[in-house]
């Protein structure tokens, strides 16, 4: 394999972060990829810069490029904190999820609009702390507008087979092992509709970081709700197996709309602006703030303490 440089020289706005069963995006180019250093430490891959029409793309894969890298252990904090530096404002992020709708059958999509996080406070989730406090608004933690384009293109694509749930819960549990049979029927009680390892603390870094982030997910199984059967990766990779070509068919078409002129201010994440930076900037007055922790709120957001 020819080496790629490890430096790109423009600002790449769009960034896909792969989960299991998207390792790589049919029809792009890879032309660098950059190894980057956060406060937080390294992400959990080298980010690799992919070109389709002159348009550049970040990728990260998530758990790893071995898939080395456990739910609980993946450096959610490093992993938006350096596609931020590199100019990404906009995230499609790719998740395998089990299904907690009868509707929602191994294979669909599901585009959610809503997350309960059942994750145990293991991860390291937000970063506002050690002297800089913000406090930032997360009611609606997916972005509604780069839903409706997930939307829009998996319409173009019914006759290939894709099929999409537009809306749902997400239920983010901590894992690694899947849910007991009494957890599945709880979330399917409180309203969930799939379930995932992924998508916290990873949503909610991407907020603080203002930051656009909608998560597409795949439904691989029926969690243990459904039958006797117990869920196990031999059936969560049969079924990525089986809808992989979807799968990298949806992202790439989610992609070529955003590259689109007319959804730059939304990729460029305009609506979200001055979120997080004004939460902190009110919260902690300046006697009380940590030097260390402003340096980490500078990387995110250079000049911040200037204003």
């Amino acid at each position: 394999m020819t080496t790629l440089p490890g430096h790109f020289g423009k600002p790449v706005r769009i960034a896909v972060i792969g989960g299991t069963g998207l390792s790589k995006i049919d029809g792009y180019t890879p032309v660098a990829a950059l190894t980057v250093t956060t406060p937080w430490g390294a992400p959990s891959s080298p980010i690799y810069i992919l070109e389709h029409a002159g348009v550049p793309i970040a990728f990260l894969a998530r758990h790893g490029l071995h898939h080395q890298l456990a739910p609980h252990e993946v450096p959610a904090r490093a992993n938006i904190a350096a596609l931020r530096s590199l100019g990404v404002r906009t995230i499609i992020a790719f998740s395998a999820v089990g299904s907690l709708r009868e509707e929602i059958k191994p294979m669909d999509f599901v585009v959610p609009d809503q997350i309960i996080d059942r994750t145990k406070g293991v991860r390291p989730f937000t970063f506002f702390e050690g002297g800089v406090v913000g406090h930032v608004g997360f009611a609606d933690p997916f972005d509604a507008g780069l839903a409706g384009v997930v939307q829009k293109c998996a319409a173009a694509m019914r006759g290939d087979g894709v099929v999409l749930h537009q809306g749902g819960t997400v239920v983010c549990m901590e894992g690694p092992q899947f849910s007991t049979r009494a957890e599945s029927n709880m979330y399917r009680a409180w309203g969930g509709s799939i379930i995932n390892m992924s998508a916290l603390p990873e949503a909610k870094l991407a907020r603080e970081a203002e930051l656009a982030y909608q998560m597409i997910c795949m439904a691989t199984d029926y969690d243990c709700w459904h039958t006797t059967e117990d869920v196990d990766v031999a059936m969560v990779l049969k079924y990525m197996d089986a809808n992989s070509k979807n799968a990298k068919h949806l992202v790439g078409a989610v992609l070529d709309q955003l590259c689109k002129e007319e959804h730059s201010d939304m990729v460029l994440a305009k609506h979200w602006e001055g979120s997080a930076q004004g939460a902190v900037k009110f919260m902690t007055k300046p006697g009380g703030r940590n030097p260390e922790a402003m340096k980490r709120v500078e990387f995110l957001f250079p000049g911040f303490w200037e204003n």
